[in-house]
């Protein structure tokens, strides 16, 4: 086990919030998911995150999803936080009010939309990381923030004490291995089609979407590689192949892996809240056939 591993694992799963078909959050459908992904090898939840449609959550519905998962978890996963957003002041409260829930940890994406400098970009998160004691896990992902958080970001902000991880949506690879060999940052893979590519690149684990469904594929994944046995970390991504195109490159992440876990009959419902709609037939037809592939069985 690295350190990395202690503070955030290595098996991260960006979790989705389980919905009734009113939007209100479903109690019986969070408590099922987190039994699913415990039992699945999961060692990293994050709540709150984009996946977990953070933009239509409340600051009580977050602080809520932390406690009921950082209770029902019992030390058997790190609880990851997404507390990021484009005001500094409200992501310093949600930190403290994560911390308040029982988080082990906080991501912290990118301030998004208002597009700061990158030394705003770096007083925002040292803010961020000096109003709890949480280790904090970067979140770089300019497809969705606007902006990328440059290499020199990187490397000023890993001097912070408690700024230890990057969740990498960025693609750059030889960047990351530039930043990965002049910091201590681990770096976890946010992007499904190249979590190989970046475990082999030296990258501690994946934060994954797919991970919903079937986080002991991406538990031997991350093993095969630590052990070197490339030939069979290159069999389980090839075989994932289908399942992540029907969830990550149809309908939002957020949608698919809803519908793929109220497919498997792991969650009641795959509502999810404005603006994302529901999955749309032919998407779920082409995730019912990426399952039956993977023979993924129903809860």
């Amino acid at each position: 086990m690295t350190d990395s591993d202690a503070l955030f694992g290595a098996n991260l799963v960006a979790m989705v919030t389980p919905m009734r078909p009113d939007g209100t959050i479903s109690e019986p459908g969070l408590a099922a998911l987190v039994d699913h992904l415990l039992a699945t090898g999961c060692d990293g939840i994050v709540v709150g995150g984009t996946t977990g449609e953070s933009p239509t959550l409340t600051d009580a519905e977050t602080a809520r999803l932390v406690s009921a998962v950082a209770a029902q978890s019992e030390n058997q996963a790190r609880v990851i936080a997404g507390v990021g957003t484009y005001d500094t002041a409200a992501s310093v409260r949600r930190a403290r009010e994560a911390e308040a829930a029982g988080a082990d940890a906080l991501l912290l994406v990118c301030p998004y939309y208002s597009r700061p400098t990158q030394a705003g970009v770096v007083a925002h998160c040292v803010a961020v990381a000096d109003a709890t004691e949480l280790p904090v896990m970067l979140y770089d992902i300019p497809a969705r923030a606007g902006i990328a958080m440059t290499a020199s970001t990187l490397i000023e902000l890993a001097g912070h004490p408690r700024i230890r991880a990057v969740k990498d949506a960025k693609g750059d690879l030889f960047e990351a291995m530039s930043v990965m060999s002049q910091t201590s940052l681990a770096y976890y893979c946010g992007i499904d089609e190249l979590n190989l590519p970046y475990l082999a690149c030296g990258a501690t684990g994946v934060l994954s979407v797919v991970g919903n469904i079937v986080a002991d594929r991406n538990a031997e994944l991350i093993r095969a590689v630590r052990v070197g046995d490339l030939d069979t970390a290159q069999a389980i991504q090839r075989s994932l192949i289908p399942l992540v195109d029907a969830v990550m490159r149809t309908s939002p992440g957020a949608t698919m892996a809803k519908a793929a876990l109220a497919e498997l009959g792991i969650i009641p419902h795959a509502t999810v809240r404005l603006p994302l709609l529901e999955a749309p037939a032919q998407h779920v037809a082409q995730l019912r056939d990426a399952l039956a592939m993977l023979r993924v069985p129903a809860s």
